[in-house]
């Protein structure tokens, strides 16, 4: 875990549950690590490239959380720099919760996960919002976060400003798998398949070809 990401997520009361909980001591180093520059290293782009999903956690002005799964092709969700994350925001359901919560507390908490390695990255930043076709800043961001080949109307555009990131803990991380994932993973018993199956449809083209009366002095 990083300096910047302790400095968010541990409040006060955070830490005094650490204490009491006997956690705070192994964190407490964090507290006079450097703080630096926040910024995704490849690990994490490379991660977040093959995401087809996130969960996004906002905030509305009467202090309810609200969680939203965001779904696309993977790579929907691009880093734009070390510091920015963007994605093109499709419609939906139109109910516009987090869009909403978004105008009061520009603040999120996103969790990408792989659930067939049991990995997770925990990214917290903000978000700016764009959705004004004569912006000219919406319409150079667009272009460079819009999927031609993905059939869906975009509504805005949202940049996120990464703040603090962390690998979390594996553990109890229940392994799933994507449709796409195990059309690789059996991969090669499909191909083992088709090939014996080769080799028996050409053992019996050799038989028939024998005739019945060689093919039995054989046998």
């Amino acid at each position: 875990m990083s300096r910047a990401y302790a400095d968010i997520a541990f409040t006060d009361s955070v830490r005094a549950m650490q204490s009491r909980m006997g956690s705070r001591a192994a964190y407490a180093q964090l507290d006079s690590a450097p703080k630096g520059r926040v910024s995704l290293g490849g690990q994490e782009a490379a991660f977040i490239r093959e995401r087809d999903g996130f969960y996004q956690a906002t905030v509305s002005e009467t202090g309810w959380p609200y969680v939203q799964f965001r779904g696309g092709p993977a790579g929907f969700l691009k880093v734009l720099d070390g510091q920015t994350l963007g994605y093109a925001d499709f419609r939906g359901n139109r109910q516009y919760i987090s869009v909403g919560n978004l105008q009061g507390n520009e603040r999120v908490s996103i969790f990408l996960m792989d659930y067939a390695n049991q990995r997770r990255l925990k990214i917290l930043g903000r978000v700016r919002l764009l959705s004004d076709p004569a912006d000219p800043e919406f319409s150079a961001t667009l272009a460079r976060l819009e999927l031609p080949d993905y059939r869906a109307r975009v509504e805005r555009a949202a940049i996120i400003n990464v703040e603090a990131f962390d690998w979390n803990c594996p553990q109890h991380i229940t392994p799933k798998y994507s449709e796409a994932e195990i059309d690789a993973g059996i991969a090669p018993l499909r191909a083992e398949l088709a090939r014996l199956r080769a080799e028996v449809a050409e053992l019996k083209a050799k038989t028939n070809a024998m005739g019945p009366d060689t093919a039995a002095g054989l046998s």
